[in-house]
């Protein structure tokens, strides 16, 4: 027997990070909020458990738990269908928490000429609002999350850091210390990580697993913004995984209908509903949701949904430094290059920052030493060796928006009979002329320093840095965005758009932060609506 509608003032779909924190919000301003997740909760002790036996360290999601009926993209599953031309490939999580459980904490602002793309370089699009409207909605996450970094990194600010950066490791500040006199400013990234004792949490102590997961918290993800939601008030129903989408005659959505594991048919209705599932579950159920008016699908009465899908399209290049540097003390992620993020050649080619990574080698050099016949004491010896100088470098490439690239409901069903995701995925010559121009600044980083055995990425293939957005662009142009600047949708006055996707651009830098902080802003928009 179905269960009796339920109802809340605000139905948030999607438990992330982004749809966590604008619950915790929204519920402490005094509405009632109810999250529907898709997936389970998330035991962050198994989760630990089951990385450590795990035989393959480098699957970020062999450590979570996969359900049928809440499919997510894991290698070779077949959940994505591809049309081409170049396969896009992401991994997120479908559970309490969301897929930052498996992030590196990156917690980066935009720079302010992010924002006016078009009209200061003609190319790209603007976004509806400027840097100085995010500015306040950006410190109040990094409160949330607990970020730090430098001062010095390009994006103004009004208030510090709410804490100082991680110490730097041996392998940062030998780097920093060999390319400065090259003219080369390393710096320390922003992140969501704790430098000493914050919000209850420890201390990064450089366990060097950040990616797949933080075994004791010091950084921050989305199943902390859960907890957080449901001690201010917010209730989450897990295993409800959402397949429709109700509007009424005056088109104002009046329910969300959602699946139980075993197809039980659930109905939520509110006041105002908020879609936060991700940049590729969000776009997949609105058109899945038609209707006679709506045939092509909810919010999507100009074709937008689904399209304008970004990433970061980036190349990279690994080599041996003259000099034991020893990475993979510490964070993952820990410093990079921002130099090339803006600048008058950006109307031709893309920006990009400079990545370096800090994961450990180990597992890698074993399996090529292992590989190549060497054992016993040499194995040992290369082992100690090799991974002591090996440096990997990549760029966070800029992306076009082209409405060609897009998300669509493929021909494949799950379980509850939903179907999976499809995509036509491109890259154009302006992201490949900023990867040939990274592959130079590569070589002249190698070089200084006294890097040898050097191997780039194939300058036809791309790595994808699963920074998905613009698929539900905002914009004030209805014709061409799927949502307005406050995350409302054009078609819907009480549907709201949340998350990476509804990012008009992708810039730069890894984009969870100015997600949280736009639907930090639009849940402001929200409370004004019910006040």
């Amino acid at each position: 027997m179905a269960q009796q509608t339920t109802s809340a003032d605000v139905v948030i779909v999607g438990s992330g990070i982004v749809g966590s924190l604008m619950a915790e919000k929204l519920a402490l301003s005094g509405l009632s909020v109810m999250i529907l997740e898709g997936g389970p909760r998330i035991d962050r002790n198994q989760v630990v458990a089951r990385f450590r036996h795990e035989t393959n360290k480098s699957d970020f999601m062999a450590p979570y738990p996969y359900n049928d009926w809440a499919p997510e993209p894991r290698k070779d599953n077949g959940y994505f269908q591809q049309e081409g031309p170049v396969p896009y490939s992401a991994s997120y999580i479908r559970g309490v928490g969301g897929t930052s459980w498996h992030w590196a904490g990156m917690a980066w602002r935009y720079l302010p000429n992010d924002f006016q793309l078009q009209s200061k370089y003609g190319v790209g699009r603007d976004w509806p609002f400027s840097y100085d409207d995010l500015e306040p909605f950006y410190y109040e996450a990094e409160v949330k999350m607990g970020v730090s970094g430098p001062l010095n990194n390009g994006s103004p600010r009004t208030k510090p850091f709410p804490m100082e950066p991680v110490t730097p490791s041996w392998a940062h500040q030998r780097v920093r210390d060999r390319l400065a006199p090259l003219g080369f400013e390393v710096t320390t990234n922003t992140s969501a990580r704790n430098s000493r004792n914050y919000d209850g949490r420890p201390a990064c102590c450089g366990n060097n697993n950040c990616m797949p997961v933080c075994p004791i918290d010091a950084q921050y993800h989305g199943g902390i913004s859960a907890q957080a939601a449901e001690r201010a008030g917010a209730k989450i129903i897990t295993e409800a995984v959402v397949y429709k989408i109700e509007h009424g005659a005056d088109d104002k959505i009046q329910a969300v209908h959602y699946y139980t594991p075993n197809k039980e048919s659930h109905r939520v209705t509110g006041k105002i509903f908020v879609l936060a599932a991700n940049a590729i579950e969000t776009p997949k159920l609105m058109l899945m949701s038609t209707s006679d008016k709506f045939a092509n699908g909810i919010g999507n009465s100009n074709d937008m949904v689904g399209r304008n899908l970004c990433d970061h399209p980036r190349t990279k290049v690994s080599f041996d430094v003259d000099e034991e540097i020893w990475p993979g003390r510490g964070p993952v992620s820990e410093y990079s290059i921002q130099s090339e993020r803006d600048g008058d050649w950006r109307g031709e080619e893309a920006a990009f920052r400079i990545d370096f990574s800090n994961s450990n080698p180990v597992a890698g050099v074993t399996s090529k030493l292992i590989s190549q016949g060497v054992y016993g004491k040499d194995l040992i010896a290369g082992i100690r060796q090799q991974s002591s100088v090996t440096l990997g470098l990549k760029n966070i490439v800029e992306q076009l928006s082209d409405p060609n690239n897009r998300v669509m409901l493929g021909d494949r069903r799950d379980s509850l009979g939903i179907p999976n995701p499809k995509f036509y995925f491109s890259v154009d010559d302006y992201t490949r002329r900023g990867n040939a121009r990274a592959r130079r600044v590569f070589q002249e980083i190698a070089e200084g320093l006294g890097g040898t055995n050097i191997k780039f990425m194939d300058e036809n293939k791309f790595s994808l840095a699963n920074h998905i957005t613009g698929t539900l662009g905002m914009g004030n142009n209805r014709a061409t965005t799927v949502c307005n600047g406050e995350g409302r949708s054009h078609d819907h006055e009480n549907l709201f758009l949340a998350g990476t996707g509804v990012l008009p651009t992708v810039a730069t830098v890894n984009s969870t932060l100015t997600a949280v902080a736009v639907g930090l802003r639009t849940a402001e928009f929200i409370m004004e609506d019910l006040a």
